[in-house]
């Protein structure tokens, strides 16, 4: 089809979503930006169509005329098919420039008058393509977007490709997509121009493949669900889409240790070759296909003699991938083994699961095929299944464990010790270890459906709970019901109680409740010998004093760490290893937490413990992030990212500390998204603690982007929280020294002064000496912006002394930029009479300090402060007195909202940046204007301007 801008269809909604490809744009766009062209390459489904749509929609309103073709396999034998889709509708448009012989050959090529051929026509042709081209460019830019180059007739495409290696500076670009397998794109570039840039679309990651079905509107799907996906599809969209699709028309949902459902559809695009196989050797692929690593010498053992031959028969055919280092076998795609599998019958799939339960030499692996060889309850099969399970969960792998509890379950007879449902939560526990929250909730909440005894039902009850997260106020209501189940069982309540705890914390935001609550807990789990609980009561109890700056915390600790313990709370993310990192690393003791924490986090691994490592990592890459470690912290904290996105835990937590780790070592506009995302993960989950730490990265982020008012406001806002909450130590955040740092920066030294006095107070009872170190380094920007140089001077120099020996290098090297600033101010504007400040005023040293710890926003930061001279530092102008003197007498949330009037915010703009509702943005307005006894916004600007209302 061809379109042209004078004649061009009215615009249509954007194309499908592209998902996945930001990386790949980017360098697309770039290119096409610049005037080139693109190739799009990749294998079938992977979403070249697609984005060539997207590509075309971006681009295609810079070209005056975009010229379009699609081929097709069942036409690629129609000779200049693809010109004519091309060039049909401008033909008439161009025809009248070209020369004679051009323009018949083109006519007689396009609407099948006469009996053009390459061979009789091929110059004139050739010709007329190119000519056709310079015609419509000296007009304007053109676009050509082919897709499936692939199937483009032959005539089509050597005509397209002598006219394109011949445009050389014509206004045309090409956007093409051809299907690939490997890297064998080579041969379509002579179809392009030689400056063309080959892109290669690869497979989308598990995060991915859920956002597209998101998208399609195939949810709601459980992660052990989109993880089968993933795995099945091999990361290709068309695949997981179809896949996805099949799963929601399905009335039933795969058992455990079966694969997904594979529509007809993909079976009859993967299963084509099949037919070229003989009957053994098929039967061989379904072996090797049911089979967790199939080798040849698995299949022997199962049977398969020749096993060789027709193994080679199936890689000739493209089926299998032949790697002669590895002795696995594997299918060229992961969907072929599945496919292979769901064609066959159920009958012959259990006859090879039986083949298998023997032939295998893994325990767990033949238990999982007796299983599936088997129908109906069997009380040793369930044996089997559960000792294999208990296996699987030794070995670090709880997903394996689960979903070996539930074919477990599913042979148990109803009459056994331990029942079915007991087996059932047990894989739900496994469930939640491995990260799989939906499906262990799934799984209690089909028990609770049935149990009557209370121990099951409180066990169920707690999987539930944990499987919430961050968001227990979504499950309120079961606290009710869980107490009422518990009755008077201490060992129960103690369960109960442990959790209530978290609810404190978490949904009421009262510090001292969760104490109270975790201390109840520990005495109940130790009256009903319930020690693993009892451990993580404390763990929970020490952690909290620990922020409370509660004197009892370190007491707490150490009973936490007493003897018995518990392996699996000793290396839990709220047990007792964990509470002893909280306490080290807020003492400055890093060190120390370093050791700890990378010990932790080597144990969870192992163990398989998903939820843990989330937090680990991210705790490492905190530790790592004050010591000045900047490019480490930033890698870790990727990592937990990543992880956190793809089993659904600990997201906002760990989109906060990626949020720090860019602002200081990466890119600060995404250390700004990642804020914001923590902050909106925060509100959803109704969760005020994490939702202080979340703003207090923004304003760190708004520090470092140099935009020292929306700082201000955020960490305001985090002032008031955790005043709220009652968090005392400073060493949590460590977001006071910036509050009070751009508090100067605009102007606000008094307010500045009364942050670090505060604080400082805080950290002298407990001990928090880089805290103290920061504060100073704030109180000497508090003294500069009064005049006292020396005396700032003097007090930067011991601070970054201080800094260095605690071992905190960003900081450090934040105190000699302060310092270098200092200096060149003095060095620039003398003040009369004062003696020159001691030192050189030049900003090497912070430059060799912040390229120690590779944090490149500060160092761009100092790079731009030695360029532009003394005149980058001069001291901020003062707020107008009229204002100063009006706001002085409001409260903290009403000189917010006030400020942000003044520089012209809507009600809807001030919520946002505050986080507030529209609503109580009016109600704070109406306060505001009763204090100061004015009538309107109009009223609060003239305020801003230091003029008075009338």
């Amino acid at each position: 089809m061809t379109v042209r801008r004078d004649f061009q269809e009215p615009p249509r909604s954007r194309p499908d979503l592209v998902i996945g490809r930001e990386e790949l744009f980017t360098s697309a766009r770039e290119q096409l930006g610049r005037g080139g062209s693109v190739l799009l390459h990749g294998p079938a489904g992977i979403g070249k169509s697609t984005a060539l749509r997207a590509l075309a929609a971006d681009y295609g309103g810079a070209a005056r005329t975009v010229l379009r073709c699609s081929a097709t396999e069942s036409e690629s034998h129609l000779p200049f098919l693809a010109l004519a889709d091309l060039f049909g509708l401008v033909l008439e448009d161009v025809s009248g420039a070209l020369p004679g012989a051009q323009r018949t050959a083109l006519e007689s090529a396009l609407t099948g008058r006469g009996e053009s051929t390459l061979q009789r026509d091929g110059l004139a042709l050739r010709l007329a393509v190119l000519s056709a081209l310079r015609v419509l460019a000296a007009r304007g830019p053109v676009l050509v977007v082919a897709d499936d180059l692939q199937w483009l007739d032959a005539a089509s495409a050597e005509l397209l490709g002598f006219a394109a290696r011949r445009l050389g500076d014509t206004p045309v670009q090409m956007l093409c997509a051809v299907r690939t397998e490997g890297e064998e794109y080579d041969r379509h570039l002579p179809a392009s121009p030689p400056d063309t840039l080959a892109v290669r679309l690869g497979p989308l990651n598990r995060t991915q493949v859920s956002a597209l079905l998101d998208h399609r509107g195939y949810t709601p799907l459980s992660r052990s669900t989109i993880r089968d996906i993933h795995r099945t599809s091999g990361g290709n969209p068309l695949f997981a889409l179809e896949l996805g699709r099949a799963l929601a028309e399905s009335p039933a949902r795969p058992r455990p240790g079966e694969p997904l459902p594979v529509p007809t559809s993909l079976r009859a695009l993967v299963l084509s070759r099949l037919e070229m196989l003989s009957d053994e050797a098929r039967r061989t692929l379904l072996v090797a296909s049911a089979g967790a690593r199939p080798t040849l010498a698995l299949l022997h053992a199962a049977g398969r003699e020749q096993a060789e031959a027709e193994t080679a028969q199936a890689a000739t055919l493209g089926l299998l991938a032949t790697d002669p280092e590895a002795p696995a076998l594997r299918f060229a795609h992961p969907l072929i083994s599945a496919a292979l599998y769901a064609e066959a019958p159920a009958q012959e799939r259990r006859a090879v699961h039986a083949a298998l339960s023997t032939a295998a030499s893994d325990p767990i692996e033949r238990a999982r095929h007796l299983a599936l060889a088997s129908t109906g309850t069997d009380p040793d099969v369930a044996a089997r299944l559960a000792e294999a399970g208990a296996l699987a969960r030794d070995r670090g792998a709880p997903s394996v464990a689960a979903s070996l509890g539930l074919l477990s379950a599913r042979h148990t007879p109803a009459d056994s010790t331990p029942g079915p449902d007991e087996r059932r939560l047990q894989a739900a526990e496994d469930a939640i270890t491995a990260g799989e929250a939906d499906l262990a909730r799934d799984i209690a909440r089909d028990v609770l459906t049935r149990a009557s005894v209370p121990a099951e039902r409180v066990r169920a009850w707690m999987v539930v709970i944990e499987a919430a997260g961050q968001a227990l106020g979504e499950v309120d209501a079961v606290f009710p019901q869980v107490l009422a189940d518990a009755g008077d069982d201490p060992r129960l309540l103690a369960q109960v109680y442990y959790q209530l705890a978290w609810r404190g914390l978490v949904v009421e935001g009262d510090f001292a409740e969760a104490r109270q609550e975790a201390a109840h807990a520990a005495e109940l789990a130790a009256r009903g010998g319930d020690r693993r609980t009892e451990l993580m009561a404390l763990s929970f109890q020490a952690s909290t004093e620990t922020l409370m700056g509660h004197p009892d915390a370190p007491a707490t600790v150490k009973r936490a760490l007493k003897e018995p313990q518990d392996p699996y709370v000793a290396c839990h993310h709220n047990g007792a290893g964990s509470a002893r990192f909280r306490w080290l690393i807020m003492s400055d003791q890093l060190p120390e937490a370093r050791a700890t924490i990378t010990a932790l986090l080597r144990e969870v691994r192992r163990r398989g413990m998903v939820e843990s490592e989330v937090h680990f990592l991210r705790f490492l890459a905190d530790t790592e992030l004050r010591s000045g470690h900047c490019g480490r912290a930033l890698d870790l904290a990727r990592e937990s990212l990543r992880l956190a996105r793809d089993s659904g835990i600990g997201e906002g937590a760990s989109a906060m500390l990626a949020s720090l780790a860019e602002a200081s070592a990466g890119d600060v506009d995404r250390a700004l998204a990642l804020a914001r995302e923590a902050a909106d993960h925060a509100e959803v989950d109704g969760d005020q603690m994490y939702l202080s730490r979340a703003l207090a990265a923004l304003g760190y982020a708004q520090l470092v982007a140099g935009d020292p008012a929306a700082t201000v406001r955020s960490l305001r806002r985090v002032r008031e929280l955790e005043q709220g909450l009652g968090i005392n130590d400073p060493g949590r955040g460590r977001w006071h020294g910036d509050l009070a740092e751009a508090l100067v920066r605009i102007g606000e030294p008094g307010e500045a002064q009364d942050v670090i006095d505060t604080t400082r107070a805080h950290a002298l009872r407990l001990g928090r000496q880089s805290v103290l170190a920061v504060l100073d380094r704030a109180e000497a920007l508090v003294r500069a912006a009064r005049g006292e140089h020396e005396a700032a001077a003097a007090r930067l120099t011991s601070v970054q002394d201080r800094l260095g020996r605690l071992g905190y290098g960003l900081e450090e090297a934040r105190a000699a930029f302060a310092l270098a600033r200092l200096r060149t101010q003095a060095a620039g504007f003398p003040r009369s009479g004062a003696r020159p400040l001691p030192g050189p005023a030049s900003y090497d040293e912070a430059a060799r300090l912040f390229r120690r710890c590779r944090a490149l926003p500060w160092l761009r930061q100092v790079d731009a402060a030695a360029t532009a001279g003394p005149a980058a530092v001069e001291p901020p102008a003062a707020a107008p007195a009229v204002a100063l003197d009006a706001l002085a007498g409001l409260a903290a949330m009403e000189r917010q909202v006030a400020s942000l009037v003044m520089e012209g915010a809507t009600n809807r703009e001030i919520a946002a940046r505050l986080f507030i509702s529209v609503k109580t943005v009016e109600a704070t307005l109406t306060r505001v204007y009763r204090k100061l006894g004015i009538r309107s916004r109009v009223d609060i600007v003239r305020l801003a301007a230091g003029r008075r209302t009338t």
